[in-house]
């Protein structure tokens, strides 16, 4: 079996993508992009802002909801030791 030498090409350091010319000019043309997105309609982007707090309230009670045994539901913390009839 002929074993081919690629060592010409092992000696050459792996560049990514970002940090090649190509990259960099779409990641500039990207951030432009995104300045002229932002001040064109900052205006409707202040307008949801306010909708944000009113949003969270819910996604912070079901996403954290877990955390404290859902209200008393389920398992306790007691165990299974028996109540007393007292």
């Amino acid at each position: 079996m002929p074993m081919h030498e690629h060592s010409e090409h092992q000696d050459e350091p792996q560049r990514s993508f970002l940090t090649s010319p190509t990259g960099l000019t779409l990641l500039g043309f990207i951030i432009i992009a995104g300045v002229y997105l932002v001040a064109e309609h900052s205006a409707h982007l202040w307008g949801l802002l306010i909708w944000l707090p009113i949003l969270a309230c819910p996604l912070m009670h079901f996403f954290m909801h877990g955390e404290h045994g859902h209200g008393g539901h389920g398992k306790s913390n007691q165990g299974d030791r028996p109540r007393s009839a007292s």
